[in-house]
């Protein structure tokens, strides 16, 4: 039986090449991902009731901040209310994700990461 030679694991330079160039991407994402969290802790953005009579303030980070009912809201009894403030929440929640999404694809730019 002859001795192959040279099989190793079938990288070449341009491989390492590429290889490398994805670890400094990752990094950078990392890195990215750091400082995106930290801007969407200060990001605050608002969902409203269909007549917008209740607000409902989360962070970028889907934190909840505060929550505004009108006097008018108030006068309409306590079902009235609740389904105001959950209108409201589920508005602010899917202005959130939009926004989180948006960063993200800027941050991740160009990368082929699953679930994006």
């Amino acid at each position: 039986m002859a001795k192959q030679q040279g099989q190793g694991f079938g990288f070449g330079l341009g491989k390492m090449k590429e290889l490398a160039a994805a670890f400094q991407k990752a990094q950078e994402v990392q890195e990215g991902a750091k400082r995106l969290q930290e801007e969407l802790d200060l990001l605050e953005i608002a969902g409203q009731s269909s007549d917008g009579n209740v607000t409902v303030v989360l962070s970028g980070n889907q934190e909840p901040r505060r929550a505004e009912v009108s006097e008018e809201a108030l006068g309409k009894g306590a079902a009235a209310v609740s389904a105001l403030v959950t209108e409201a929440m589920q508005d602010a929640y899917s202005k959130s994700t939009a926004t989180m999404r948006e960063k993200m694809e800027e941050l991740t730019g160009g990368l082929n990461l699953p679930g994006m």
